[in-house]
């Protein structure tokens, strides 16, 4: 089966012939290796570019495992690129070569060769791209299946897809497997195997039960606005562990950069700063983030926040955590000061869009808390609440955006078409 992902194949194909290194990142099993070897490798031959102008080499397979050697990959490619016309080099699981980086460098040299790459695992991470190739590359990040990827390859009920989705995830392997227990055991194995072991081996953190406390501190509370010290507290208290700040700081700063999490930071919208005080974390597969929970917590609220969260990462936003200060008056008449928050601040360029994951709108008293914070706002920018519910995508009279959790997911232009 065949998933389209048509948004890294545009990036790659707009890529061509750029001069830079092309390279694919993100968390590993999220589909980088079929996206260049198969998605990519189709487009170009399809595009009339002959099979022996495209060298596709999967430094991961043993018959490849002389061309680890850098000398021998760069003489390799050499020999196969001596004729006429543009080589397309499709280098797979690059950070198993020796001094990939100097190797990669190599091919920039060559005016005949496009070089695209992918690596994963503990040496090559977002932030070793852009340290270590300094301009000289044009990183295409990637994501596990969104809802729309997902549900147009498994098709049927919406309703049976979305539970499927939040329940195991947007990894494409998830998609073939027939059964609750395989994707169960291949998720929780994924976990332990891979990632935790990568994040260990990486960073060669001594106590590993530590790490894995912490996870599964931020898996039970997505979307909860923490920073260290609170999480330090939580260890000290109900589990009697002692942490510092600093090293739970590390912690999640190298569990960000594996991409296992996501950080949103607080953004005062009214002041137009961000408050560093407390940050929100979201799991980048929510498929893996119930497997370090044994599956035991799949509470829809919390979890559609995070879908929505990913989901306007996918499309190219920044994201914030917007905060909204206001002064009320209290009960014996003082005045004080409230924090409102909104879900999201989702920026693109000069687009802005304040959006509100509400999972139900039954009553008017909910509706006025989860429009509390938009009435405090006084610029122009859309504000966008979604609910769970099936609606009819509409604008009430205060000129809020209601829409549906599918018409948003499904619709990619659904926050300013309407």
């Amino acid at each position: 089966m065949i998933i389209k992902r048509d948004q890294y194949l545009t990036q790659l194909i707009e890529g061509r012939h750029n001069g830079l290194i092309k390279i694919i990142t993100g968390l590993r099993r999220c589909g980088k290796s079929f996206l260049l070897a198969k998605i990519f490798k189709n487009y170009l031959l399809d595009n009339g570019i002959e099979e022996d102008h495209i060298i596709h080499i999967p430094l991961d397979d043993i018959q490849y495992e002389a061309l680890l050697e850098p000398h021998a990959l760069l003489d390799y490619v050499a020999l196969r690129t001596k004729g006429k016309g543009m080589y397309y080099l499709l280098l797979d699981e690059v950070q198993m070569v020796e001094n990939f980086v100097g190797v990669l460098n190599s091919f920039l040299h060559r005016d005949n060769i496009d070089v695209y790459a992918t690596g994963s695992n503990s040496k090559f991470l977002s932030k070793d791209v852009v340290t270590e190739f300094r301009g000289r590359s044009d990183e295409i990040h990637m994501y596990p299946l969104s809802f729309a990827e997902f549900y147009s390859a498994v098709g049927g009920d919406v309703n049976n897809a979305w539970i499927d989705y939040y329940t195991y995830g947007g990894l494409p392997q998830i998609v073939t497997l027939n059964t609750p227990k395989k994707k169960m055991d291949y998720l929780s194995n994924l976990m332990q195997t891979v990632f935790i072991a990568d994040v260990t081996e990486r960073h060669r953190i001594k106590n590993r039960p530590e790490l894995e406390e912490l996870l599964n501190t931020v898996a039970s509370a997505i979307g909860s606005p923490t920073n260290p010290t609170k999480l330090a507290k939580t260890f000290k208290s109900l589990k009697n562990i002692t942490i510092s700040n600093k090293t739970i700081s590390k912690y999640l700063e190298y569990l960000n950069d594996a991409f296992i999490i996501e950080k949103a930071i607080r953004y005062n919208i009214k002041g137009k700063k961000y408050i560093n005080t407390l940050a929100k974390y979201y799991f980048t597969d929510l498929g893996l983030r119930n497997a370090e929970l044994s599956f035991r917590q799949l509470e829809q609220t919390h979890i559609m926040e995070n879908v929505i969260f990913n989901e306007l990462l996918v499309r190219g936003y920044r994201v914030d955590v917007g905060v909204v200060e206001v002064r009320e008056t209290n009960k014996i008449g003082q005045k004080v000061r409230k924090q409102l928050e909104i879900d999201f601040v989702a920026n693109d360029g000069f687009n802005r869009y304040y959006i509100q994951s509400a999972f139900a709108m039954n009553s008017d008293e909910k509706k006025a808390q989860e429009t509390a914070s938009f009435r405090n706002i006084d610029d122009s920018f859309r504000k966008v609440i979604i609910v769970r519910d099936r609606i009819q995508a509409y604008v009430d009279v205060n000129g809020y955006l209601n829409i549906s959790l599918f018409d948003f997911l499904l619709n990619p232009n659904c926050l300013h078409n309407i």
